[in-house]
């Protein structure tokens, strides 16, 4: 299971959004959105975290990688969301 939590995810459509953008590189992925927590957990078939990643940020969001419970910091802050 990869774990992303995604701060600039705020609405019904961020979560579409993502869920496309995430099976777009990997058909078979199971995607788990938590909008309260802004959390996207995905057990993947095909595609790796870097690859994930990308293809959310491809979307217009920050996804930054959850290891053990805690947040990495390595993604710059920005808006994705369309509704503000």
């Amino acid at each position: 299971m990869i774990t992303f939590e995604v701060k600039d995810m705020t609405c019904s459509h961020c979560v579409s959004t993502i869920t496309k953008a995430v099976r777009a590189v990997d058909k078979g992925a199971t995607v788990q959105i938590d909008l309260q927590s802004r959390s996207v957990q995905i057990d993947p078939t095909e595609a790796n975290a870097d690859e994930l990643r990308d293809a959310i940020q491809a979307a217009g969001y920050t996804p930054v990688a959850v290891s053990n419970g805690s947040v990495k910091p390595e993604a710059a802050k920005r808006s994705g969301c369309c509704c503000g």
